[in-house]
């Protein structure tokens, strides 16, 4: 899983959230490392939702535009929930790694 959708997928896990708070949410979330452009989260809303990971929850009006929220489905929870296992065993066999740096002056 790529990072920008394993965030997107963090963003949607607390609450059905409109596009622009998934953007917010996913800046802050990667302090500021990950900034989505309106055309990609959309695309990757496409996709997830063809995927089944995440589904639309409501539309409402708001100044006379459209805006949708989206909520992550139980398989995008499943799948979100798998990708934290993997990455925390991976950081976990860096930081093993890292303890055999010791001698360096490189591991805390």
């Amino acid at each position: 899983m790529r990072e920008p959708t394993f965030l997107i997928l963090t963003a949607l896990a607390a609450e059905p959230t409109h596009g622009y708070g998934v953007i917010r949410a996913v800046e802050q979330l990667s302090e500021g490392d990950v900034v989505l452009r309106p055309g990609t989260l959309y695309g990757a809303l496409d996709r997830l939702t063809e995927q089944g990971l995440v589904e639309l929850d409501r539309e409402e009006a708001v100044d006379g535009r459209l805006r949708r929220y989206y909520r992550l489905t139980s398989d995008g929870a499943a799948a979100l929930a798998e990708q934290v296992a993997r990455l925390r065993r991976h950081a976990d066999a860096a930081e093993r790694g890292l303890g055999g740096l010791g001698n360096l002056g490189l591991a805390q």
